[in-house]
């Protein structure tokens, strides 16, 4: 097994032997204000350990439209409904240990962000 050792400054119990890795956050929303905080308040802590951060990258806004009949039952005028939804999505990398994550993530998720992980080897 691996011997712990305490690093000054980076937190008490990390293991200093532990590889390095990319750790991909998506994060994807309906709304663009709660979405900016929440990649904001991710960079921010992640700036704070004095880990590598790139991103966060924006990626094209997915917009989907359903066009729908106004009138039940056909008759009448032809009226039509349009109705649309907006996704968001950034992407922000990390290049740190394995380890550290759970004190970058150290905040609440607000409600209508996902959040999914990636990890590869570095």
């Amino acid at each position: 097994m691996a011997e712990s050792s305490y690093e000054k400054g980076k937190g008490k119990g990390i293991e200093a032997e532990s590889k390095p890795q990319k750790i991909r956050f998506t994060l994807t929303s309906t709304k663009l204000e709660v979405l900016e905080s929440m990649t904001s308040k991710l960079v921010a802590s992640a700036k704070k350990e004095n880990l590598t951060v790139v991103g966060p990258v924006r990626h094209p806004t997915k917009i989907l439209r359903i066009t729908v009949r106004r009138s039940p039952c056909g008759n009448g005028t032809q009226t039509f409904d349009r109705f649309e939804m907006r996704i968001h999505k950034r992407v922000v990398n990390l290049i740190c240990p394995a380890e550290y994550i759970k004190k970058v993530t150290d905040f609440t998720i607000e409600p209508g962000v996902e959040v999914e992980l990636h990890f590869t080897d570095v």
